[in-house]
């Protein structure tokens, strides 16, 4: 465990999916939570259907734009038929925020906006997960 790492947010028997075609993205996630929460790197969203059976399904799945933009955002609701509760954040650059509202609009509950930082990161998951020392819950009303 790192410095700076709450203990009670380590034992936190929540997962997180991180799903992006960018191997690169993937692997900062993973890296920025995983000292916080039980996170894994899945290119593909079957690959997460494939992992997440039976006990080991996501509380949070960090999707990479790229699969809204391919797959559409039906893709969010088979998300939710599949883990029903799972929570979905979009992980987008800034000119990719049109589609990351889209995806908010079909049920996505927020976007991390790139350039990821450690803190802005961990506190947008703290926040849809409910955790202590989370950002307040903002509800935008999207037209």
């Amino acid at each position: 465990m790192q410095i700076g790492v709450e203990t009670s947010k380590a034992v936190d028997q929540r997962r997180v999916f991180v799903v992006d075609e960018d191997e690169i993205t993937r692997a900062v996630l993973q890296f920025m939570l995983h000292d916080e929460i039980e996170t894994h790197e899945l290119a593909s969203p079957d690959e997460a259907f494939d992992k997440g059976q039976d006990w080991l399904t996501p509380h949070l799945i960090l999707l990479g734009v790229s699969w809204v933009q391919k797959r559409g955002v039906d893709l969010l609701g088979e998300f939710s038929a599949r883990y029903p509760g799972v929570r979905v954040l979009i992980v987008c650059e800034k000119d990719e925020e049109k589609l990351a509202v889209e995806a908010m609009q079909a049920g996505a509950h927020g976007a991390v906006v790139k350039p990821l930082t450690i803190e802005a990161v961990r506190k947008k998951v703290d926040t849809v997960l409910g955790r202590g020392g989370a950002a307040p819950l903002i509800q935008l009303n999207i037209v």
